[in-house]
This record gives C-alpha cells, structure tokens and sequence, in this order.
C-alpha cells in the first residue's frame, strides 16, 4: 500500500522576525545563517585561510580608509524585510550611516570564500545584483584570486572580471585607498 506523503508548507520568515527569535533567546546571536527570501540558510563554516585573509584585509583597510568611509565586518546586511546577508566587509559612506545602509547606498560588498566558493559566485551574486549592489568582490582564500562584479540587474552582474593575487583590485565606487593587491597583503 503506498503511503500519501504531505510536505507542509515551509515556514517563511521576516528579518524582524529572525531579531525577534534572537531577542528571545529561540537563536543563538552568533548562529551562522542568511535569511534569503524568508528562508533561513546555514552558512559555511569558515576555515582558517578565510580568517587569515579577512583580518588581514580589515587591518590593510582600517589604516587606508578615508574619514568619509567606514567598514561593517560581518554586518547584517538588511535588503528587504525577508531578505540578510552576512559579508566578510561592507564599504559604505559614514554619513550614510550603518542603520541607513542600503543594497545602492552600499561602495562595496567583499565576500571571502574557502569552501563557499560556488554558492558566493552564484546564488550570493546574483542576490546582491539583484538587490542593486553596485559592486561585489568575491575573494578566494585559498587561491588568493578575486572575482569583481559590477552592473548589477535583476537577472545578475553584467560584467565580471577575474584577477590573480598579483593584480591590482580598484574599486569602481569605493574611495582609491582600498585598492590593492591580495599578494601584498600579510597573511599570517
């Protein structure tokens, strides 16, 4: 006899909702997940390498920004009201202010990759594209290589260019003291 399996429907929810369950105590504040389109997503472990490179980046950067600029490391990034991502680093305007912080407002978005490599380059990407931002750095940390993305649509990044750890990462939107290379960077 074959049994009628029911899937109950999944349960969508909203970012305030998913501050509401931390405030409660229902989710641990540091529970490593997105939530995309109401869905909670568990994120990637994070290796060493990936860490090595992000205070590495943050230390380069913190000492290089310009006053007008500041850096959210592993900020929720709110896009709509079902909508956070986690960044390795947000580059916004300090006048905008972290509150206000919005997928356009944003200067750069950096994601550093270990073992997320794929879902960052893909499902992540075409996310921020099509929440409108304006540029997304996605960082191996392993092959020290840089996918930058720009032109964002609905339907994803228009343009995209590779760079090896030996070339010089410019920023599009960001103030000029954040470019760099990823080989002279101390990764320790």
């Amino acid at each position: 006899m074959a049994h009628a399996w029911r899937q109950s429907p999944q349960r969508r929810f909203t970012v305030a909702e998913v501050e509401a369950m931390v405030a409660d105590g229902l989710m641990d504040e540091d529970e490593r997940v997105e939530l995309i389109h109401g869905e909670l997503v568990p994120m990637s472990p994070k290796g060493n390498q990936h860490e090595v490179l992000k205070v590495a980046l943050l230390d380069r950067w913190y000492r290089a920004r310009p006053v007008e600029c500041a850096l959210a490391p592993e900020t929720t990034f709110r896009l709509s009201e079902d909508t956070y991502m986690e960044p390795d680093v947000v580059i916004y305007r300090r006048a905008d202010g972290l509150k206000a912080l919005s997928a356009p407002g944003v200067l750069l978005v950096v994601e550093i990759a270990d073992s997320s490599l794929r879902y960052d380059m893909g499902r992540k990407a075409k996310l921020y594209a099509g929440f409108g931002v304006r540029e997304l750095w996605v960082i191996d940390a392993v092959k020290l290589t840089t996918r930058v993305f720009r032109s964002p649509s609905p339907e994803g990044y228009r343009e995209t260019q590779d760079f090896a750890a030996s070339e010089r990462l410019v920023p599009a939107f960001a103030p000029a003291a954040f470019a760099l290379r990823l080989d002279e960077l101390e990764l320790r």
